[in-house]
């Protein structure tokens, strides 16, 4: 063989292998974009999968975020209507007091020789024959019901606090 014919050769060989690697980087080139291909799919599908699970499970927090504000708002609205009609009681046994349409007493204790402490006040046509009692003077009476009234408030309040964490906690 002479020197052409071997270049030739060569030249034909190198031209086989060119086309061969050529060929077999088209076939990966093809396979591996068909991989990612698919891989972006199933990567976008998982991001769809979780922006609809990460959607429900911000509509199920806002769910209970409602509903937990309804029952804060039917605590106040209870809370609010329990104040109103204690004040009202107050207020209404205040008045009674004033104008003596009533009258605060209090149970006589006995001592240890069976005397009472205090001489009882006796009415007049007075049926009641049960344990002596000794009425209260109305001025006396007005700041005893201002302290129930300031801790019947506040039992109030102690209530409403208690139904508010019990709602918070649920």
């Amino acid at each position: 063989m002479n020197p052409i014919s071997w270049k030739l050769v060569v030249v034909g060989v190198l031209m086989f292998l060119l086309l061969v690697a050529g060929s077999t980087w088209k076939v990966q080139d093809w396979r591996y974009g068909k991989l990612l291909a698919e891989q972006d799919r199933l990567h976008q599908s998982e991001l769809a999968d979780i922006g609809r699970a990460a959607a429900a499970q911000a509509q199920a927090e806002q769910g209970k975020r409602m509903a937990l504000e309804n029952r804060l708002s039917i605590n106040e609205q209870t809370h609010y209507q329990v104040m109103i009609h204690a004040q009202k009681d107050q207020a209404r046994l205040r008045d009674r007091l004033a104008t003596s349409d009533l009258r605060l007493s209090v149970l006589l204790a006995e001592n240890a020789t069976g005397d009472h402490t205090l001489p009882a006040a006796t009415g007049t046509g007075s049926l009641d024959h049960g344990t002596p009692r000794a009425r209260l003077d109305p001025a006396h009476a007005q700041r005893i019901i201002a302290i129930t009234d300031d801790g019947d408030r506040g039992l109030i309040a102690l209530h409403a606090c208690q139904a508010y964490v019990k709602a918070l906690g649920q």
